[in-house]
């Protein structure tokens, strides 16, 4: 076994602290990695709250990591020592069910392994990347592009991925008029690759604060949702609408902005229902959608899109120690857009 350190939440009302607990040893088709940074997600914040009511504790967050191979198995052949290697939201799946043979194992049918806050196959819990280190099969491993700013990197292990799947299932392409409702730490991301693929890119916000921020990442046009005027310029206007947006808002007020058979997809989880009115969709046959991150195969491929598009999150990197102010930060939105770990503040 091999000591760690880490900050943990040790119930859901208490504020992070330190934590000590140990890693298995590298088994034959496993990888360990000394991590250098970890991306903070929102789910992180909901997670140790027990916010969605399955909370394991003490819990170590983070799902969003970058680091460096310290050692690999006798049978290891994707990584070396001295690589540098990420590990997204999963850790396992059963690897046999048909969604884990099509490469899509965030949907497993017997439920796929969670990086933190779950537990692997033998029940034991994971414990995530607000941490020094992590050993992980090689297959849910991914490689980390020489290329770009690492700690700019680690949000794309979920937040990039989560943006990254829809926007290529829904197959946007250049030419198509696209909306990316939300300019946080999803929608960022969401502008940057819709405008690397060619599309018009529309940003619509609560807040004309975030105006000048959408053009400087490439959007073409903003819209502030609260002005019933400025909606109804774009009625019927665009192909593809990604829904970044997690706090209770109206589906209905967006689904006139689409076109004839355009799609909108839901990558925020919203903790209240939202109405929808039937004639929103059947009247130019819409669609409304949902998406959940992407497979280990769709996410390396996601790397290697930003990698050639020099495509990372804008991030603000932080020491652990001020884990529990960010995330109150994170809550009144004072963050553009990503707060990342800096992990050496651990050691």
């Amino acid at each position: 076994m091999t000591a760690t350190k880490g900050y943990a939440a040790h119930d859901a009302q208490t504020a992070l602290s330190d934590f000590s607990f140990e890693r298995r040893e590298p088994g034959p088709h496993d990888v360990a990695i000394e991590i250098l940074y970890c991306g903070v997600c929102h789910s992180d914040i909901h997670q140790v709250r027990n916010e969605w009511g399955n909370s394991i504790f003490p819990m170590v967050p983070g799902h969003e990591i970058v680091g460096r191979v310290t050692a690999v198995g006798a049978h290891v052949k994707k990584f070396k020592a001295g690589d540098l290697a990420g590990v997204g939201c999963l850790v396992d799946s059963c690897r046999t069910c048909s969604q884990c043979q099509a490469g899509e194992e965030q949907y497993c049918e017997t439920g796929s392994v969670g990086t933190y806050n779950s537990r692997d196959y033998a029940g034991n819990v994971t414990y995530g990347g607000y941490s020094t280190n992590i050993v992980v099969d090689e297959n849910f491993t991914l490689r980390i592009p020489e290329n770009l700013k690492l700690e700019a990197v680690a949000p794309l292990l979920c937040a990039g991925i989560t943006t990254y799947s829809p926007i290529m299932h829904w197959k946007v392409s250049k030419g198509q008029k696209v909306a990316i409702v939300g300019l946080g730490g999803l929608g960022h991301m969401g502008v940057k690759f819709a405008v690397a693929l060619g599309a018009e890119v529309t940003v619509i916000s609560t807040s004309d604060n975030k105006a000048a921020d959408a053009k400087k990442l490439g959007a073409t046009n903003f819209v502030n949702s609260r002005r019933p005027e400025d909606m109804e310029k774009y009625r019927n206007h665009f192909d593809f609408i990604l829904n970044t947006v997690s706090a209770p808002h109206s589906y209905d007020s967006l689904l006139p902005l689409l076109k004839t058979n355009g799609s909108m997809v839901l990558v925020g989880a919203p903790p209240e229902p939202s109405q929808v009115v039937g004639f929103n969709l059947i009247l130019q046959r819409r669609t409304l959608a949902g998406s959940l991150i992407g497979g280990i195969k769709e996410t390396q491929e996601m790397l290697d899109f930003c990698s050639k598009h020099n495509i990372v999150s804008e991030v603000e990197v932080i020491p652990v120690q001020q884990i529990n102010e960010a995330y109150e930060r994170m809550l009144k939105g004072d963050v553009k857009y990503r707060f990342v770990i800096d992990i050496a503040s651990l050691k």
